[in-house]
Formats: C-alpha cells, structure tokens, sequence
C-alpha cells in the first residue's frame, strides 16, 4: 500500500521529489459549477451533503470522473467541526453561514468544547472510508480543515466579514480571550485533522481564507503559534499544504508556522513567492480563477506562464489560486487539466 502510494505524483510532489510531470487539483474541484452537483443540490441541503458519507463521498468522487485529476479533496466544509464545540451555524441562501450566537467573550469562549471528532462528526471519516475504498490504487486522497483565525473570525464576526473590525477588536483589546479562543480551535483541529489521516485521508490542506487581513507582524503575534501548533501536532505520515488567500505579504512567516507545502494564489508571481519561501519546500498555485472563464487559448497561456516561473523544479502542484467559482465552463476545466499534464511531461 504505501509502496503505491509513494507512486502518485501528486504525493511525490508534496514530499519535493521529481515527477513525470506536474501533478494538478483544483480547490472546490467537486462543486457548483459541474451539474452533477447541482442535480444533488436541489434534492438536499448543502449540511444534508456533507453529513451523509454516501452523498459525500459520490460529489467527492464526481470531479474525478470528468478530469484527470491527480488528487481528490474529501467533500465537507471548513466549518464543520464548530457545531459539535458549541457553535450553532446555518447557510442562510445568498448569505453564506450565519452564526446567530457569536462568540465574542470570555463566558462564550469558556464553553466552547475540545470535540472527539470520530464520536463527533463521524460521518466525515466514514465518507473518508468510502472514497479510500472507491479510489484505491488509483488518485490520493486529500483531507482538511480551516485554519485557526479563519474559524476564529467566522464565530467572532458571526459570517463573513469586509474588514473584521469585531475579529481585530477582540484580538487587540481582549488578549486572553483570544488566546483561548484560539487554543481551543487549535487543539481541536489536531484532533480533527489526525482522525481523518486515521480514516484514511493521505494528504492534508489547511485552508487561511481569512487571514490576508492581518499585517505581517498581527499575524506573527496573534496567529502564527496556532497555525504551527496545529501543523506540529498533526501525523507527519501524510504531507500537509499550508494555503491562505491575500497572503503575498505574510509568505515568510507562514512557512515559519509550517507545512510541507506553502499554497500561494494569484495575487503573486510563484517563482516569486517560491523564491521567498525557499526552495526546501514544496508551492502550490496559482492561477486566477477566474481566467477559466476566459478563452481557451488565454487559459492555456496563463497556465504555461505559471508552469514556466515554476522552472519545472521538484515540488509543484497546479492549483488555483481560490476555488473553482460557480458557472466555470467544465470543458474550460478539461482543457486546463489537459494542458498542464502536455506541457509539463515535456
């Protein structure tokens, strides 16, 4: 088993070794523009999908039979392992999630709970179970969570947010609420993050969506030893990616907190960033997606310039530099996947 698994060029890569070509996935490679999906969607509930394994594991494995994708990505979401700490949530249509009991002080934080994540939310490692059986031999499979201050700020702001202006307060002016706050996420996604490489998961992406917001020097106080606390305490079995949106300024410090594989997105040149981050590490990005939207001829050219400053090192992965945006082409998808296994098998 793990002599084939060793063979996946997408874990090969993840560990910086040399491969055939560049291994390819794309964030919400498994979502709404494909309309297998969608077809699922309108008989359930977004929650309804990532609690039922069956359901789980089928939109996990959808992408897979449409592109020749060198990874899959456990279908769930990022705010799943909240609700089991306390933290009631919904996905309001339009809104995104609305969290109507904001955690904003310490009385909140205090009854938060450090989940047993197989008693807790067991239907993702059986959904984990599933898809290891479904694509054994053939593509890894990747597990996640969110990071820290992207949890953080979601349960403070109560959803999304434009500025973070409760998420900032909180850190600045109530220090030892957000150091529990932040501990007990932490140590909660430890949890959660081991069991699903226990369920089977073979490589790990953690996902800052949020903590573009912060200054270098906020993110190294206030984020960074949470970030590293977790990438320590997860099983060094499987690799981990390290990926954050609007992230060019905080590159250096983010390989500080870990990761086999720093994600960067399209806000930076990669040859750049990996230049930054080092060469002992592996980078995965970066293309726009929205040039997916564009013609085929411009894809393929914004593929081939990304390829091109990644100089054909050991070590990427092609992704996007966000998830895959709803309405994409599909054969605009095909056509990138396509492309970057011709170009890089060269």
């Amino acid at each position: 088993m793990k002599e084939a698994e060793d063979r996946y060029p997408f874990l090969m890569a993840c560990r910086g070794q040399s491969t055939e070509y560049t291994p390819i996935w794309l964030m919400r490679q498994a979502g709404r523009y494909m309309k297998e999906y969608r077809a699922l969607r309108k008989k359930f509930s977004f929650l309804e999908m990532c609690k039922k394994p069956e359901l789980a594991a089928e939109v996990t494995l959808q992408p897979l039979q449409k592109f020749k994708l060198d990874a899959a990505i456990i279908f769930s979401d990022i705010l799943i392992p909240l609700e089991p700490m306390g933290v009631e949530f919904e996905f309001e249509k339009g809104e995104g999630p609305v969290f109507h009991r904001p955690v904003r002080e310490m009385k909140d934080v205090e009854r938060l709970k450090i989940i047993e994540p197989e008693e807790e939310t067991p239907f993702l490692m059986e959904a984990i179970r599933i898809v290891r059986r479904e694509l054994e031999g053939k593509t890894p499979l990747i597990g996640f969570s969110g990071a820290p201050f992207t949890l953080a700020s979601y349960m403070i702001e109560g959803g999304h947010s434009r500025n973070y202006i409760l998420t900032k307060g909180l850190m600045y002016q109530h220090r030892p609420v957000w150091d529990l706050l932040m501990e007990k996420i932490s140590e909660t996604l430890i949890r959660y993050l081991n069991a699903q490489v226990r369920a089977g998961a073979q490589a790990l992406q953690i996902f800052d969506s949020w903590v573009g917001s912060l200054t270098p020097d906020d993110y190294e106080e206030y984020v960074l030893p949470y970030s590293k606390r977790i990438i320590d305490g997860v099983d060094k079995s499987v690799p981990l990616i390290h990926f954050a949106t609007s992230s060019s300024t905080l590159l250096e410090r983010m390989k500080q907190a870990g990761g086999n594989v720093i994600g960067v997105d399209w806000r930076v040149d990669l040859g750049e960033a990996w230049a930054r981050i080092g060469y002992d590490v592996g980078i995965q990005g970066n293309l726009d997606p929205v040039v997916l939207f564009g013609p085929v001829d411009l894809i393929k050219k914004e593929a081939k310039r990304i390829l091109d400053r990644a100089g054909a090192r050991p070590g990427h992965i092609f992704n996007l530099g966000h998830g895959i945006l709803p309405d994409t082409p599909v054969d605009h998808v095909a056509a990138l996947v396509d492309m970057v296994h011709e170009y890089s098998s060269r």
